[in-house]
Formats: structure tokens, sequence, C-alpha cells
């Protein structure tokens, strides 16, 4: 029986991987091998053939990694140490699979969080440098000014450090809408407590292109089509950032 032919790009593709487009470029910069000598661009694989990208074997298995996005209820804590907090995210949502959270949300927050048991692209995800965007919606204890949206939007000293511009946009009297591109400790809660606003509930509802469309509490997995632009998205990480 003749042996199917797939090109390389759509193999990597398909299993998840990344992009066609980041798989092209990937092969372009040779680190991508068959059977291990470096192809060239367009060549054809066969499920008996060994891929490898950056020295890692790639297979039709390897996307058969758990990826689930949760809508954390207040109160869960993102740590995988049962014996350090007993309302742990693990222990919430029960996995049959050892799977850890990428990234944080505080004890407090709710929303989106993206747990996993791939440490490659828990790696390339907070090697983020500081580029990529997770937005909230949060309520203020009191009417918003315009001037506090202005200077959460031009940056407020937090931790020593002025935080990078960002989008800001009021939902209500006392809620409002931003989209940061860095992560530091509660950076929203401090942003807010500079300006003399105190926050009530902060809820995340997207991480790059994974949005929240969950009831609280619950998980689902990622789709194929989820992954691979995400994969897109972290494929020019190239600096450790907090998430």
């Amino acid at each position: 029986m003749e042996k199917k032919l797939t090109r390389l790009n759509k193999f990597l593709s398909e299993v998840g991987y990344c992009s066609r487009r980041a798989a092209d470029k990937l092969i372009n910069e040779g680190r991508v091998t068959i059977n291990n000598e470096v192809p060239e661009m367009g060549t054809k694989v066969t499920p008996s053939d060994i891929v490898h990208v950056d020295g890692k074997h790639i297979t039709a298995t390897t996307s058969e990694f758990v990826y689930l996005a949760l809508n954390k209820p207040i109160g869960i804590v993102c740590t995988t140490d049962n014996r350090v907090e007993k309302n742990n995210i693990i222990d919430f949502i029960n996995y049959p699979k050892r799977i850890f959270p990428i990234g944080r949300l505080d004890k407090p927050s709710e929303g989106l969080i993206l747990l996993t048991d791939d440490g490659d692209i828990v790696n390339k995800i907070l090697r983020a440098n500081n580029n990529h965007e997770k937005e909230y919606i949060v309520t203020v204890d009191k009417p918003i000014s315009q001037t506090f949206l202005e200077r959460m939007a031009n940056g407020v000293p937090v931790l020593g450090k002025v935080t990078k511009q960002c989008r800001v946009k009021q939902v209500s009297s006392n809620q409002f809408k931003i989209i940061l591109t860095q992560g530091l400790n509660r950076q929203i809660r401090r942003m807010c407590e500079y300006l003399n606003y105190n926050v009530t509930a902060l809820k995340r509802i997207r991480i790059m292109n994974i949005t929240l469309d969950l009831p609280v509490g619950e998980y689902r997995e990622l789709t194929k089509k989820e992954l691979t632009e995400l994969n897109t998205l972290i494929s020019e990480s190239n600096k450790t950032a907090n998430f």
C-alpha cells in the first residue's frame, strides 16, 4: 500500500505544533529535521518518517498533551502545592492527569486561566517579552473619571517602575476594561490603589487569542484552531516574564 505523503508544514500544523506559516519559518531556519536530515522547503513526510523540531521529536500524538481553559472562581489559588493551600486550583479542577496553571490569577480574582501538562508551551508563553495581551473587566468602588482612565492608560508607578502603556475603556460609571501586555504582581489592583480607587471585582476575559466562554468553575479543552493560533503568537517569545 502506498504511504500517505503530507507536506512538512501541514504535518506540523495538523499535530498542533504551530501554524503552517510558522512551520515554514522553522524549516527555512534549519530547525526541523526529517530522519536526522535538514529538509528543503516543500518536502513531504510519511507516517514512518521521524520529525524533530529543535531536537524535540514531533509525532501525531504530540497534540495529546492536555490544554485546558478554566473559568477560575474567586477564592481558588493558582498553586499546585496542596500542602500550602487548601483551595488550590489542582484540587479544585480534579483533572485525572497531572497538570499545572500557566501563570497566575490572584485569589480574589476570577476568570480565564490556562492549564496544561506541556512544559514546552508553558515556557514559550512565559517567555513572553511582556507583549502578549490579557484583557480584564474591573469594577472599582467609586465613579471613574476621565483623568483616571488616562492615567491608567499612560502608566502609573507600581513596584518601583512605571507600568507600560495599555488600553483602557470605560464600561459603566464604576467599571472599565483594560488590556495589559505585562504581568506585574497584582498589577491592576496596585494601579488603581495608586490613583485612590479600590478594586471590588476583577475578571480576566481573554488571554491572547483565548476568550472566556465558560460558566464560573467550569473548564474545556482548547480547540485545534486555538492551539495553532496560540503557537503562532508565541513563536517570537524570547524573554521570561511574569504572566
